[in-house]
């Protein structure tokens, strides 16, 4: 948001201007970095009764991330000043929500805020992974290398989370029309069908007298039986926000046959990948493992990173420590212990993480190649079953006219 403001500056003068700020506290505490008495403050943006502010039209996409580190490394490499990198960048991106953000921290940084901590006032932006990444590439001197780093980490990380979240919309959209198409047919066709039948007073196979049994229960009690969907649906969500809750719910996720294998890989190159990127960035080592605990995205990986953790910092080896977890494989142990003797563990956990990234690929490869036959068998054999349970009756009723 744009904000009109009046102050008094230092030396008594009055100044006039305009500030671009998320919110008016923090134009305000922008403003009295820079020694400014704040007299009058007040939003540019007149509020229509129609002005809708929808967040999802206006969002910091992953991939806006990457482009703004690449272009910021770019910057870097030119010899142009921090201040001027970020005050440059918020007049040219597109999105306004990030235009808005990269003013707050040139604001930041001209009152004299270094770039880490100016990008952590935005934690819904720059992970904390991100602005540890920027700290050690501040104290190391090699800020355009850092940036590249993280464009190239957050390139590979949207890369390998996309393609295996896209790999499974396409079976719960076959799953969710399949049991819509039976819910209708349950409740809307098979009642005129049977009420035929039972009219017709012939003999009911088993089939056909489930299948009815089925749509009675549907129609008398599928209201109820929608309204317990829901209540499970929320419930399950709530749970998911207590850390409890979570920790269960993402174990569950693991322990799904074939699709928790998938789950696993990808966590697994997650954490080789940020391990080995902060390591290559100068990043402590506790500091790596306690940062990727935090952006594994997995309770129950986050928990053995916390106690893996807490290990190494009492003496133990890296190795040693992810010895003591099941979650973590044997090779991914074994190479990290390589990694250690030969003092190459970034490196190491680069080429660990570029394996896991290729298992991912594979399995999403494999997962969406037998996901659409045995889809198109199991919605076939649904179909098939409920019309044979309905048709047969009445076709031997026909011929018994």
């Amino acid at each position: 948001m744009l904000f009109k403001y009046h102050a008094i500056d230092q030396d008594g003068h009055e100044r006039d201007g305009t500030i671009e700020a998320p919110s008016q506290e923090v134009a305000v505490s922008s403003l009295q970095r820079r020694s400014l008495i704040i007299s009058a403050i007040e939003s540019t943006e007149k509020k229509a009764l129609f002005n809708l502010n929808i967040p999802f039209f206006g969002r910091i996409s992953n991939k806006d991330i990457v482009i703004l580190s690449r272009q910021i490394a770019t910057l870097f490499e030119a010899q142009v000043s921090a201040l001027r990198v970020f005050r440059l960048l918020a007049a040219e991106v597109d999105n306004k929500q990030l235009a808005t953000v990269l003013s707050s921290v040139g604001d930041d940084l001209q009152s004299g805020s270094p770039i880490s901590r100016a990008l952590a006032r935005h934690p819904n932006v720059f992970s904390t992974f991100y602005v540890n990444m920027v700290r050690a590439g501040e104290e190391s001197g090699k800020l355009s290398e850092t940036f590249l780093y993280l464009a190239d980490y957050l390139d590979r990380s949207y890369d390998i989370v996309s393609k295996a979240e896209n790999a499974l919309v396409y079976p719960i959209f076959v799953i969710v029309v399949f049991f819509g198409v039976m819910a209708l047919m349950l409740t809307l066709v098979i009642p005129k069908i049977s009420a035929v039948l039972i009219d017709s007073g012939q003999s009911i196979p088993i089939y056909t007298t489930i299948v009815i049994g089925f749509s009675n229960f549907l129609v008398n009690y599928g209201i109820f039986l929608f309204v317990a969907i829901i209540i499970g649906g929320l419930y399950i969500w709530q749970l998911g926000k207590t850390e409890h809750g979570r920790r269960i719910l993402d174990e569950m996720k693991l322990s799904v046959p074939y699709v928790g294998d998938l789950y696993k890989k990808l966590y697994l190159a997650r954490i080789a990948d940020n391990f080995s990127t902060m390591l290559l960035s100068g990043v402590s080592v506790v500091e790596a493992i306690e940062i990727t605990s935090s952006v594994v995205g997995n309770a129950a990986y986050a928990a053995v990173l916390a106690q893996v953790g807490t290990d190494v910092k009492g003496g133990s080896s890296i190795s040693n420590a992810f010895d003591q977890h099941p979650e973590i494989p044997g090779i991914m142990i074994a190479m990290t212990k390589v990694g250690e003797e030969t003092g190459e563990l970034g490196k190491i956990l680069t080429t660990l993480a570029k394996f896991y990234n290729r298992e991912v690929t594979n399995a999403v490869d494999t997962l969406v190649g037998l996901i659409e036959p045995i889809m198109i068998v199991l919605l076939g054999l649904g179909v098939g079953v409920l019309l044979a349970a309905v048709l047969l009756p009445i076709y031997n009723l026909a011929g018994s006219i």
